[in-house]
């Protein structure tokens, strides 16, 4: 379990499935970060047991009011295109009430925290794709820094994309 100043990340319960289907249904969501808005609250359990219940995977609720408001993840290699043995891949995603308050770099920060402080990362790659400015802004204010463009198939929503891959290493 992370803290940050308004925010709590911990570990997903089948129980967030309700407040999960209310912000994973809108098409905002999903689609920018590269999956489907969910189509019921089934769907949305099936999601945190089969995907969101792996380890260093979040909810992030709103301390002042115990609301979930998205999602962060440290994804390992064995899950994660990008990274390397000893290194994980950010991901991320705020639903839209709660957009423009800064909780998407706040949960960010404290999970790259974590990533170097607890786990000893060497690395931690992010990604978006090409015109999720949000997802970026994000990234630049960690101080991601970009490394390479590929060509990327969408599979959960049968597109082609260009993703844009970016790095942060310790500061020594």
């Amino acid at each position: 379990m992370l803290k940050t100043e308004r925010l709590l990340l911990r570990p997903w319960r089948e129980d967030d499935a309700e407040e999960l289907f209310e912000l994973a249904r809108d098409p905002k969501v999903g689609p920018a970060a590269g999956w489907p808005p969910h189509a019921s609250v089934d769907e949305s359990a099936m999601v945190i047991r089969d995907v969101l219940m792996m380890p260093d995977s979040f909810a992030i609720i709103e301390r002042a009011t115990g609301t979930l408001v998205g999602a962060m993840a440290l994804k390992h290699p064995e899950i994660s295109e990008m990274a390397r043995p000893g290194e994980a891949e950010l991901g991320y995603w705020v639903g839209v009430p709660y957009w423009g308050r800064g909780y998407a770099t706040e949960a960010a920060r404290a999970a790259v925290a974590y990533g170097f402080g607890e786990l000893g990362l060497t690395a931690i790659w992010a990604g978006y794709y090409e015109g999720n400015e949000r997802s970026h802004r994000v990234q630049e204010k960690l101080g991601f820094e970009f490394q390479y463009r590929r060509e990327s198939d969408v599979e959960l929503l049968g597109e082609h994309r260009i993703e844009i891959c970016q790095r942060l290493v310790p500061q020594r």
